[in-house]
């Protein structure tokens, strides 16, 4: 019906054929410029994930796309889910199947994605946001920023010198590859999930080894991961573990001493990563999604990508309505307020957990976290 024939193999089982036409469309749509899209991505996802696979799509005998993905039950989604922020099909604009089409040829119960890159009529926007550096590389952008937003950026200098004062000359560490370094963050960022009753996305096992596999692994052009480290004195104050590819730099997980939080030290160590890592010709800086509110003072580019669920009609579909429904009544009225925030707690938690109990007992969470928030801002409303 589509024009499109499918063949869902194993990243490993991908010849250099087929990895050649994946550079051409990478080299031939400007859109996919994010180590996401890259080969050594899906090369070590691949064998970390669970239930990983990707799509290989033809037409008239002709190889016409890629979509990485990993199935959890007989739902699918990106591969390396929920920590993929960057997904959609490796194809030359234009010629690949639509994100309706990958659903259907995929034939799962339900195609959940988060941030899809690509032309679609589907789903809700959600918007990404970058600092681009132009031809006065980082003291430019520095310069712009301080003029721009004074008051914040004057806080950030004083915090800097009150942190130093306090505890010690700060060091700022980049490059760094250290398996014991990314358990500290791991850990502090297990420890945020639990103190803002989040789902731990590191639990299930199989995250923190893509972390670890990825921290050790140089791909071609470029691709890679490390961590940016800010010492104070002798104490390790904030981490940060990022993907880096082309002239492109993802911030990924970010972490620092929460006792230490008066004093911005994740802030200043993006600060201090961007400059570094500037000097080594990156000139895009990817903080992913919007929302914290030290984005909008530091990013001066943006993009939008699609958040979508696309459910095959039939129980699937009328569990979801009736999940909707129920969460309506439950949350007085309040069910379209609830749902994005809901709809994204259960991708987190559907992509982490590869058993239906373990699914089933992080969605119960999510929905009664849900609720309450609900309920104690209506009673205090």
């Amino acid at each position: 019906m589509t024009g499109f024939k499918v063949d869902i193999v194993k990243a490993d089982q991908l010849g250099e054929a087929e990895w050649t036409a994946w550079r051409a469309f990478l080299a031939g749509n400007p859109a996919l410029n994010s180590p996401y899209f890259r080969p050594s991505f899906t090369r070590v996802a691949g064998q970390v994930s669970p239930d990983a696979a990707v799509a290989v799509f033809s037409r008239a005998g002709q190889i016409a796309g890629f979509f990485p993905h990993q199935k959890r039950g007989s739902a699918i989604q990106p591969l390396g889910a929920p920590m993929n922020d960057y997904h959609g099909v490796i194809a030359r604009p234009g010629e690949g199947p639509t994100l309706q089409q990958v659903a259907d040829l995929l034939g799962g119960s339900r195609l959940n994605v988060t941030a899809w890159v690509g032309d679609v009529d589907r789903g809700e926007p959600r918007n990404t946001v970058q600092v681009e550096l132009g031809d006065d590389g980082y003291d430019g952008w520095y310069a712009e920023r301080r003029a721009t937003f004074g008051k914040f950026f004057k806080d950030k200098e004083r915090a800097r010198r009150s942190m130093e004062a306090e505890l010690g000359p700060l060091r700022i560490e980049r490059g760094l590859h250290d398996p014991k370094l990314l358990d500290w963050l791991i850990d502090l960022k297990r420890d945020q999930y639990r103190r803002t009753n989040r789902h731990d996305i590191f639990a299930c096992g199989w995250t923190a080894d893509l972390l670890h596999a990825l921290l050790q692994t140089e791909g071609e052009n470029g691709f890679g991961a490390s961590m940016a480290g800010l010492w104070a004195g002798d104490r390790l104050t904030a981490i940060e573990f990022s993907l880096h590819a082309g002239d492109q730099y993802h911030f990924w997980f970010p972490g620092y001493e929460p006792s230490l939080a008066r004093c911005s030290p994740g802030i200043l160590l993006s600060m201090d990563t961007m400059r570094l890592a500037a000097e080594l010709g990156y000139r895009t800086f990817d903080f992913g999604f919007e929302g914290e509110h030290y984005k909008k003072y530091f990013c001066n580019g943006a993009r939008t990508v699609r958040e979508a669920i696309i459910v095959r009609p039939g129980l699937g579909a009328a569990m979801s309505q009736a999940a909707v429904k129920a969460l309506d009544l439950a949350g007085e009225g309040k069910g379209e307020r609830l749902r994005a925030s809901v709809r994204r707690r259960w991708a987190a938690i559907e992509a982490c957990e590869v058993t239906p109990a373990n699914r089933f007992k992080g969605a119960m969470q999510a929905a009664g976290a849900a609720l309450n928030k609900v309920r104690s801002s209506s009673a205090t409303a």
